[in-house]
């Protein structure tokens, strides 16, 4: 229910953006009427997907899932149960922001500048860690589901969050909560920001830090003094790739722009890096 509700926060496809979608969309057959919306995209795979339906092919090499929501969300429910190749295949996409579909008689590029959203259990049988319940085959359940998620493609992913079960009290009694629009307004707000930022560095088609370069991103999210010693401590201690390092950057430097705050502080690092260590963890366990 959260992933589907993540379109309805982000800023509307701008003109350039809504051409591209609307290309894909009509490439692969999907533009019926010749409607377009400036919603972004927002497509849910079931886990029985083969690689060309995920990443594109076939006999017309038409545009997969991956590049079906260009500029939008892809969202991929029951994450292990996908089969490792077709996960594997979204590795070279989440980095280069494209998928390239190469045949004996042709080669084809589509866009592919996505937000990865996934969701899965803990194990198997969703009992791993829930208070109250045991998993019937014990902690190697948890390590061998886990273990159909590679490090690599894990490595891509910033933010990993543990979403407990919701209790009958919960319904019962929901606490108060923003809604969509309210957090709408402050995306947009920090979108506009990282917009503005890149034009006086003359990065005009950059929109987002997602896809600011590793030089750029250690320009613009250069943190304080106490920021710096925080980031080589726990970079030290959890190991982080040089691609987990600049991801860490990123999403700091994106949670300063939520607050408005011009320089990346410590608070926003150890806010990006907690969010990175469920993922260190689940390596760890499988």
């Amino acid at each position: 229910m959260l992933a589907a509700r993540l379109p309805s926060i982000l800023p509307p496809l701008n003109p350039a953006e809504l051409l591209e979608v609307s290309m894909i969309h009509s490439i692969a057959g999907q533009l019926p009427g010749g409607k377009l919306s400036d919603r972004r995209p927002f497509r849910t795979p079931h886990h029985s997907a083969t690689m060309a339906a995920m990443v594109g092919g076939g006999l017309r090499a038409k545009p997969g899932e991956a590049s079906l929501a260009h500029n939008g969300v892809l969202f991929l429910d029951e994450f292990p149960e996908f089969t490792p190749q077709v996960l594997d295949a979204l590795r070279q996409p989440l980095e280069t922001a494209e998928c390239i579909i190469a045949r004996a008689n042709h080669r084809v590029s589509y866009p592919a500048a996505i937000q990865l959203v996934a969701a899965m259990n803990p194990c198997r049988c969703g009992m791993a860690g829930e208070p109250g319940r045991t998993c019937a085959r014990g902690p190697r359940c948890m390590a061998d589901y886990q273990a159909r998620i590679s490090g690599p493609l894990m490595d891509r992913i910033d933010i990993r969050i543990d979403v407990p079960a919701v209790s009958a009290a919960d319904l019962l009694k929901p606490a108060a909560a923003e809604s969509s629009e309210v957090v709408a307004r402050r995306v947009a707000r920090a979108r506009a920001m990282q917009i503005d930022r890149f034009a006086v560095l003359g990065h005009a088609d950059l929109t987002s830090n997602a896809r600011a370069s590793t030089s750029l991103i250690e320009k613009i999210a250069a943190p304080d003094a106490a920021g710096l010693q925080l980031l080589r401590d726990a970079a030290e201690k959890m190991k982080f790739s040089a691609r987990g390092y600049h991801r860490v950057l990123k999403v700091a430097r994106t949670l300063a722009d939520l607050d408005g705050a011009v320089t990346v502080g410590r608070i926003h690092l150890a806010e990006a890096i907690s969010y990175r260590i469920a993922g260190e963890r689940l390596q760890a366990a499988a």
